[in-house]
């Protein structure tokens, strides 16, 4: 209200001062065109030119809305079909969150179009298309996709690859793939979907060559890591052993293999069975020597009793090792086999019946026949012989066999 009463008194104050200067500065305007004349007074003059302003503004403006409609049509037509874009591609994702596949192809590829991120409207339609199993229409909207937004290359082929993966198509999706590390080295996604790839394809040069990125971007746990390359030179090794087998290339991979991996049981007997096909057992007793230092096993210990190197040294070193294990059987059985090796008969029974007081083996057994044997004990030896068949017997599976009462 005091607002009002201000508005007012400030017009009837300007009204006053106006109606002043009216009277205080009288004119007039003459107009003459040809014979015809126009007189008003200065005031109502300036009066009627402001009001002529005025509508010579308002009657341009109108003027050049009007010269446009075309163009105002077609900008709230274009928004109009992007706000029904936009809602068919929320129900179209909506669909594909909840697995009605045909429903959400459908939404999302109709919207494409008019949609402001064809992109994801492709890309989700794709998928869909996928699960339903319709892969050629999966592919020809990845192209789609392409062709949509610039710059959509990295996420086409990543989509792509995942695609090609899940088809088991892993030839293709490593291809893709390659090509994709090639621009993008250090991207996370294209590595996890590298390792899914050359695991599929067996392709374990590429699997250890990939280790190092997984594990700077922390994208594998430790474990898995592990598990991980130790797979890898498992079968590298496995490859490169394979006859006639090439040891340079056996011994570039243990040189290359991570410390941690080095006193990996079943890549030192790989190691171990290269070294020896390779004619180096003296690597191969010092590898296993040393390993055991570190890690006790038991089939390290049964190994190092069959190489053929120092069977004198061979057999000092494992009589230290029973001094800090007097009760183990695969030693003892070792022992064994070094005392034979040495010609000590005599010790080679001790230690062989030592190792089967320790645990009964059909293997201690033979040894024991096959000793007994040579040293003319024949009683023995068929004793040792038939422990040895009834211990196998036993481990065997049990199966029906024939009888007097089947024949």
């Amino acid at each position: 209200m005091r607002k009002f009463v201000l508005i007012v008194v400030f017009g009837l104050a300007v009204g006053a001062l106006f109606g002043q200067l009216m009277k205080s500065l009288p004119g007039y305007w003459l107009i003459r065109v040809g014979d015809t004349s126009f007189q008003t007074s200065f005031w109502f003059g300036l009066i009627l030119l402001l009001a002529a302003f005025l509508v010579l503004h308002f009657v341009l403006r109108l003027l050049m809305r009007l010269r446009r409609p075309v163009s105002r049509l077609k900008v709230w037509n274009s928004r109009t079909r992007n706000r029904n874009a936009m809602r068919r591609t929320v129900r179209g994702l909506v669909a594909l969150a909840e697995g009605r596949w045909k429903r959400a192809e459908k939404s999302l590829t109709k919207a494409a179009d008019d949609s402001s991120t064809p992109l994801v409207n492709y890309l989700s339609a794709a998928l869909a298309a996928h699960y339903q199993g319709r892969y050629e229409q999966a592919d020809s909207l990845l192209k789609r996709a392409h062709f949509s937004t610039e710059g959509a290359e990295t996420a086409v082929g990543l989509v792509q690859a995942q695609l090609m993966l899940d088809r088991q198509q892993f030839e293709e999706a490593l291809a893709t793939l390659t090509r994709l590390e090639k621009q993008l080295p250090e991207h996370p996604q294209v590595l996890k979907l590298l390792k899914q790839a050359y695991l599929s394809v067996n392709d374990w040069e590429g699997l250890r060559r990939l280790m190092p990125r997984l594990a700077r971007q922390q994208l594998v746990s430790d474990d898995e890591r592990r598990e991980l390359e130790q797979r890898a030179y498992r079968e590298l090794i496995l490859q490169a052993a394979r006859p006639p087998g090439d040891l340079e290339r056996v011994r570039n991979l243990w040189a290359d293999m991570p410390d941690h991996l080095r006193n990996e049981v079943e890549l030192v007997a790989l190691y171990t069975e290269a070294l020896v096909r390779g004619k180096e057992e003296g690597l191969a007793e010092r590898l296993l020597r040393q390993t055991l230092k570190e890690r006790w096993d038991n089939r390290l210990v049964l190994r190092y009793g069959l190489l053929n190197v120092d069977a004198g040294r061979q057999l000092a070193y494992a009589e230290k090792w029973l001094q800090e294990r007097p009760n183990d059987p695969d030693l003892l059985l070792t022992l064994g086999r070094l005392s034979l090796r040495n010609a000590y008969w005599g010790k080679a029974q001790e230690y062989f019946e030592a190792s089967q007081r320790q645990r009964p083996s059909g293997v201690v057994c033979a040894e024991l026949a096959r000793l007994f044997a040579n040293l003319g004990e024949h009683n023995k030896s068929q004793l040792y012989y038939r422990q040895s068949v009834e211990l196998l017997d036993k481990s065997l599976p049990a199966l029906p066999q024939p009888s007097d009462h089947n024949p």
